[in-house]
Parts: structure tokens; C-alpha cells; sequence
């Protein structure tokens, strides 16, 4: 039974979980409150908060693990990235208020007082620099230190910048990007036994990411055109062509397409006379 630390609350929680059950790794629950549950079999979940899960990893409290890179990069403890799982992105940015003269980290003069939440991150950021900094570590409301005189420069988590336009704030550079992503402890690899149920969860994982990506279409094509749905509809191994139980004009083409370029592909096929055009999402997709 291999542990997985999920985190406790949050969008990254609730996509985490949704990720999981499509999976086919369901958490079953003893009851509303509980932090453990059964996924599947061969797992089971604790939930902890998101920042702890790198901590949980590194000392073997859990085998695996769902955090964002940011998390993973400002608890320097040594974990194995597996897979990006693309959800819960967001990037950590120096950010200075709208009437300051700095427009580049290169104008930050030394001894300045930067306000955040990631002091690792950001003391290894001006050290590369070569600039020293005074850290001023806080737990929340960053954007607001400038304004107070707590700090002359922030370093905090940005979306959409929505919250620093609010609070008169510019973002000056982004240091580091992140999604969620799937870490494991090293030991954990070291055991064949553990080793392959890991690259099991993760292929499963992968499987769902892959088709949330595509979708199936499915339509009925002339048959004297084929070539030119062939360029149309090149699938993963090129689109399948079933025969129609018609005069022999028509066939059926079934091919799996990139989910952006689904409005795109209907129109070129109905251009080369496709009919009865059915496209439907894909649960899992395997390579």
C-alpha cells in the first residue's frame, strides 16, 4: 500500500481529486472529516496542506505526492518531479508599487526590503543577482506591504495580476513558473515492487491528461476524396477507415483530434463533403 499526499483545500485539492477519480482512483472516505482515504487498492491518501506535501515526501511519510512547483522549489528538500499536470498555474513575480522608478531587477539598489512568502526563492534569486537584499518573510496580504512601509518590493504568487492592479502594484519580472506537479520520494524508486506501481499511477494519470487534450470524431466521407480527408484526419497512426454498408461511395472515418483544432477540422471536412459528423470527448488515452 503506497501513501499519496493530496493537498487539503483549495482549487489544487478539488482538481487533484477530479483528476484521480477519472483515473479510476475514487477516494473513499470514512467520514466528511477524515484526512485518510482509500484510493483504489494499491493506495492510500493523506491530505495535508499543499506546502507541507514536499516535507511529507522528503521524509518518507508519504511515497508520492501532488504540490505546485513553487512549493516544491521554496522547501528545497529533495524530491523527483514525475509529471506536470498543467493545472493550478501561476507564476511568482518581483512586483513594485506603480510609482516606483524600477523597471528592471537590475535597478534594484542594494539593501532594499522585499516582502514574501517564498524567502528561499527569493534570496536565491538576488543572490544569483548578486544583490543583497533584506527579506521580510510574511504568511499573507503581501500586496499590501509596500503601501505600509513594511517593504520597498514584494515576491508573491500571480494569476492574472488582477490583485496587484488592485493594490496599485506593477509586476516588474516573473522568477519562476508553476503548475501542479506529481514528485515521489528517490527511495521510493528504489524498490522494483513500489518503482512500478508508481509509473503505473503516473501512466493512468497521463492517460487522462492526454485525452482531456483530444476528442474523437467520427464522420462519413466520400470515398473518392479519401486522400484528402487522409491530410484532414491524421489521427495518432493516421484516421480509421471503415467501409459503409452503402453502394461503396461512402466510408466512415474515425480518427482522434486535437481538441482546439475541432472547429477547424469540421469545417474541411464538410468542404470535402463529410456527412453525419459525431465528435465526443475521450476519458483515457493511452500512446
Amino acid at each position: 500500500m503506497l501513501r499519496i499526499a493530496l493537498p487539503n483545500k483549495g482549487r489544487l485539492a478539488e482538481k487533484a481529486l477530479d483528476l484521480f477519480e477519472t483515473a479510476g482512483l475514487k477516494a473513499e472516505f470514512s467520514s466528511q472529516r477524515a484526512l485518510l482515504a482509500q484510493l483504489g487498492p494499491d493506495f492510500q491518501a493523506i491530505f495535508v496542506r499543499a506546502a507541507d506535501i514536499p516535507e511529507f515526501i522528503a521524509d518518507g511519510a508519504a511515497d508520492v505526492g501532488v504540490t505546485g512547483a513553487d512549493l516544491v522549489a521554496e522547501s528545497g528538500r529533495e524530491v523527483e518531479e514525475l509529471l506536470d499536470l498543467g493545472f493550478g498555474r501561476c507564476r511568482l513575480a518581483l512586483a513594485v508599487p506603480e510609482t516606483s522608478e524600477i523597471r528592471h531587477p537590475a535597478d534594484i539598489p542594494a539593501g532594499a526590503r522585499i516582502a514574501t512568502s517564498f524567502p528561499g526563492i527569493t534570496r536565491s534569486f538576488f543572490e544569483a543577482m548578486g544583490v543583497e537584499v533584506e527579506i521580510a518573510p510574511v504568511s499573507g496580504a503581501t500586496e499590501i506591504a509596500p503601501h505600509l512601509g513594511v517593504a520597498d518590493l514584494i515576491v508573491d504568487l500571480v494569476s492574472t495580476g488582477s490583485t496587484l492592479r488592485v493594490n496599485r502594484l506593477r509586476e516588474v519580472v516573473t522568477i519562476l513558473e508553476s503548475t501542479a506537479r506529481v514528485v515521489v520520494n528517490p527511495a521510493a524508486l528504489q524498490d522494483p515492487e513500489r518503482k512500478q506501481t508508481i509509473e503505473e499511477l503516473v501512466t493512468a494519470l497521463e492517460s487522462v491528461l492526454r485525452a482531456r487534450a483530444r476528442r474523437y470524431l467520427m464522420a462519413n466521407v466520400p470515398k473518392a476524396r479519401l486522400e484528402e480527408v487522409r491530410a484532414v484526419l491524421p489521427g495518432i497512426n493516421g484516421p480509421t477507415i471503415v467501409e459503409v454498408a452503402d453502394d461503396g461511395a461512402w466510408v466512415a472515418a474515425h480518427a482522434v483530434v486535437d481538441a482546439n483544432r475541432v472547429y477547424q477540422t469540421i469545417a474541411r471536412l464538410k468542404a470535402l463533403g463529410a456527412e453525419g459528423i459525431l465528435v465526443t470527448r475521450i476519458e483515457r488515452l493511452m500512446p
